[in-house]
């Protein structure tokens, strides 16, 4: 099932035998930071045959990524072009033509950048490259003049598409079009559940270096940026303080909204009580200690943080109606309107906080484990650039 992209011809007992190298699949990102749709990548370019299929990929920004070292690690090439800001659109269109030019090997590009990847799909059509993948991750609601932009580049992106990969219905639904759903291809946000399997042990590790034991720790993981309503969260998390006198915030990420954030913390005199732990390579062992995960998104695509928090056995409080239902895959997610009041947040959140236990099983038998999903993608890559 192997895709010779460049083969080299040797000769033994008189037969001339192929030495196959992998299909190499050219992933678009803004940038490789902890976000949920590069953590989900990550998450399938480790566990797939890369003897089989390796990852690039073209990012567009100057500084590096969180993951990029990892990547270059496992054989995966980072190559950059200019930002996609509208004063650059004149440039990014020159070096995205000049980049294919040059890199001639791709027969699969698989873009993450929303209706952003337009330019680089379109381009990648122009030079002929047969695969031609653009992924809906979020589903942004509300009205706002960037919407006219988003709604128009979408709709001239579509001819330019082979495939339409989603990770929930709504997100497919926003991105292509609900007319073409009989054409969506749900990649389902897997994560490697055993890491994330509840275990008391590093629970009790991890309180006691954060100095959080016997606290009720209510957890985000997450950028800070309009999307995740960092907001309307410590609003929600100052009426829970009000109840329960023990109770912490800790909040995973960073991003452009942080210090608005430290601010508002400040303000309302809760900073003894919100921790920013930044960046973080071990979210598999600090969700361990969260008694609740937080989630009031104003719009997300699946939102993988949620099935992580699942496995680990954390009840979940997320926006009804705007994420994924399909997020649901235990009775641990409970949804809620983003209509009601921060006091009835909280409410709700310490009246219907179930007792954590292992639910490794049910995340497996949802059909969000990593393996049986990896070895899915690595057979459609590898079909894919045959074709």
């Amino acid at each position: 099932m192997w895709s010779v992209c460049n083969a080299d011809l040797y000769s033994e007992d008189d037969r001339e035998i192929e030495v196959m190298e992998p299909v190499r699949v050219l992933n678009l990102f803004t940038i490789m930071n902890r976000g949920g749709a590069e953590t989900m990548v990550m998450n399938y370019y480790r566990k797939i045959n890369r003897d089989k299929v390796q990852f690039d990929f073209l990012v567009h920004r100057e500084e590096e990524g969180a993951y990029e070292q990892e990547i270059k690690e496992l054989g995966g090439r980072i190559y950059r072009m200019p930002p996609m800001y509208p004063q650059n659109f004149s440039l990014y269109k020159k070096k995205i033509r000049e980049f294919f030019e040059e890199h001639r090997e791709y027969k699969i590009i698989h873009s993450h950048m929303s209706e952003l990847g337009y330019f680089a799909l379109r381009e990648a059509a122009r030079q002929e490259i047969p695969v031609r993948i653009c992924h809906a991750h979020n589903a942004p609601h509300g009205f706002e003049w960037k919407m006219i932009v988003r709604n128009y580049f979408k709709k001239k992106m579509m001819p330019y598409l082979t495939h339409m990969f989603m990770c929930g219905k709504e997100s497919g639904d926003w991105l292509f079009g609900k007319e073409n759903e009989d054409k969506f291809i749900q990649l389902n946000n897997a994560i490697d559940a055993e890491r994330f399997r509840y275990d008391r042990n590093i629970e009790n590790n991890i309180r006691k270096k954060l100095n959080l034991e016997d606290k009720l720790i209510i957890g985000h993981v997450g950028r800070f940026n309009k999307q995740k309503n960092h907001k309307f969260l410590v609003e929600i998390f100052a009426e829970i303080k009000k109840i329960r006198g023990d109770a912490e915030l800790v909040l995973i990420g960073e991003g452009n909204l942080q210090n608005d954030i430290i601010q508002k913390v400040e303000r309302m005199n809760l900073s003894k009580y919100v921790h920013f732990l930044g960046v973080r390579d071990d979210v598999n062992k600090i969700m361990q200690t969260f008694d609740a995960l937080l989630f009031p998104s104003l719009f997300e695509g699946l939102g993988i943080v949620l099935i992580e928090a699942q496995a680990a056995g954390i009840p979940c409080f997320t926006s009804k109606d705007v994420v994924a239902k399909e997020a649901g895959i235990t009775s641990l997610c409970h949804y809620i309107s983003l209509d009601n009041t921060a006091r009835q947040w909280a409410e709700y959140l310490l009246d219907n906080m179930d007792k954590k236990k292992d639910r490794y099983k049910e995340i497996e038998e949802a059909g969000y484990d990593l393996k049986t999903n990896t070895e899915w993608l690595e057979e459609f890559y590898v079909n894919a650039a045959k074709s």
